[in-house]
């Protein structure tokens, strides 16, 4: 009887924590106004509906604040809004169509920058060392009337 304990034990609190595990598993984070507001648009003044102060973005606050106290979770009420107000309500436009060029064209551009410099700056700078070597090497022809007039100068300066 004594070897059952620990047993019965351990599965009674195994129990309640799986309990409590899919008690929070299933609960959904609630929606607050201010997190949807800044997700969203007034629709008439083209603002976000955090700081937008038109009768529209009232209208619109109370909305949201009806479906958040039906329990509605962001991604219902973000669905509501775009089904009564058109999609220009969201801030981010959807990842469909020709607005996913939104999304892959900067990171895009960024990497053909990225691979465009990757190939021309060593070519740039092998040219620019051909012709530091080129300098180096090679002297400047001078003139016999102003190789002498150096050799003067110097010859002067020495003594």
């Amino acid at each position: 009887m004594r070897a059952t304990r620990p047993a019965a034990l351990v599965l009674l609190t195994l129990a309640l924590l799986g309990s409590t595990v899919a008690a929070t598993a299933e609960a959904a984070p609630r929606a607050s106004l201010t997190d949807i507001e800044n997700d969203v648009m007034c629709v008439s003044c083209h603002e976000s509906l955090a700081v937008a102060q038109s009768p529209q973005a009232f209208a619109e606050r109370n909305f949201i604040s009806q479906l958040i106290a039906q329990g509605q979770t962001k991604q219902q009420i973000e669905r509501a809004l775009v089904a009564q107000y058109g999609p220009a309500v969201l801030g981010k436009p959807p990842a469909q169509g020709f607005n996913l060029t939104v999304y892959v064209l900067p990171p895009a551009l960024l990497v053909a920058g990225l691979t465009v410099l990757a190939i021309t700056l060593p070519r740039w700078r092998a040219k620019a060392r051909s012709r530091a070597s080129e300098g180096r090497t090679a002297t400047p022809a001078i003139a016999d009337a102003d190789a002498r007039r150096l050799a003067d100068d110097l010859a002067r300066f020495d003594t």
